[in-house]
């Protein structure tokens, strides 16, 4: 029953965003009743909601899911994470890759649970900036490990496509705790996500 009232809702929702992008495609000019757009009002909104699906999940739920005693204690790195996002201020994507690394203490995660929490947080509308402390927070709040590092580098279409148009420009943003405070362990990680081991 629950299930049913699930879909029923998100069936609901398909519906009114198909409708306002409907509205859009007509009010930028376009004949949305024309072959080639009569199904795009409902993909765009299908895609919508993919794409934002991030509001709709616990990121430390996921954590929590797959949380285990162990005594490791030193540095754990995944690099190289891909992130797609849309930027909360023209909602035109951004992309790039997401470093996350944790010191623990007492517990470690399953290594996919990470990725999967920078999906959770990248899959929402979002300036790069947030989704970095959002990503740093709940690693730091749901393990509590003795340090945590995050940094992500991106290009965004918002200055790619429009305004200054600068089409080879990164933006990089950073957020630490714990351990990564300190300039030896800081210099670790860093050293770590620009070498090529593989």
């Amino acid at each position: 029953m629950a299930k049913n009232k699930k879909e029923a809702g998100a069936s609901e929702a398909i519906s009114q965003l198909s409708n306002n992008f409907r509205s859009i495609l007509t009010q930028i000019g376009e004949v949305a009743a024309r072959e080639g757009l009569v199904k795009t009002p409902e993909r765009a909104a299908k895609a919508m909601q993919f794409l934002t699906q991030g509001y709709r999940q616990d990121p430390a739920a996921i954590l929590r899911s797959a949380m285990f005693r162990e005594d490791y204690s030193e540095m754990v790195l995944v690099k190289d994470i891909e992130v797609f996002s849309l930027c909360e201020h023209h909602m035109l994507p951004f992309f790039g890759k997401a470093h996350v690394a944790y010191i623990p203490n007492g517990y470690i995660v399953g290594l996919s649970k990470i990725p999967r929490v920078v999906d959770v947080f990248a899959r929402r509308l979002q300036v790069q900036e947030r989704l970095t402390l959002d990503i740093r927070d709940v690693i730091q709040d749901t393990l509590h490990p003795q340090g945590v590092a995050v940094v992500i580098e991106a290009q965004h279409m918002c200055m790619m496509m429009r305004g200054v148009q600068k089409q080879n420009s990164i933006t990089t943003t950073s957020a630490f705790t714990g351990q990564f405070s300190n300039a030896e362990t800081r210099s670790e990680f860093l050293r770590l996500i620009s070498s090529k081991l593989h």
